[in-house]
């Protein structure tokens, strides 16, 4: 990817999670950054998120997860993405995401997880860092 190409990243709201207050605040910050971001909107299912990661073209995929749920929605996604060829895609997780699950999220492929509180100018430059 050459510098003059915009990062694509689509930010997901995977499952039943009905708050997109803070997804929007990173979406917004991303697209300050000059990335382009495709935001799939609330309750989107994993299949969903998946296709529309490969629709868009995405260098960059982006959940967002406050119910908890993380662990096995991420693990849906590791299969779907293995199936749809996005399995070296970078796969980032924030939200409300409990420091003890970090690892396990590590092991299904998460690159980093940015739990409640994560600094939007640290998410912007490990985007940017791992992306150029």
């Amino acid at each position: 990817m050459t510098d003059t190409k915009a990062i694509r990243v689509l930010l997901a709201k995977p499952g039943l999670d009905g708050h997109d207050q803070g997804a929007k605040v990173v979406a917004q910050a991303l697209m300050a950054a000059g990335m382009d971001v495709f935001y799939t909107g609330l309750r989107q299912s994993p299949e969903a998120s998946a296709e529309a990661a490969k629709r868009h073209e995405v260098d960059v995929i982006g959940l967002s997860i406050m119910t908890g749920a993380h662990i096995p929605i991420c693990t849906q996604l590791k299969q779907l993405f293995n199936e749809q060829g996005l399995s070296g895609k970078l796969w980032i997780a924030g939200g409300n995401i409990p420091q003890s699950d970090h690892a396990a999220l590590k092991d299904l492929g998460v690159a980093r997880v940015f739990s409640t509180g994560a600094s939007l100018e640290e998410m912007v430059a490990f985007i940017q860092e791992r992306c150029r």
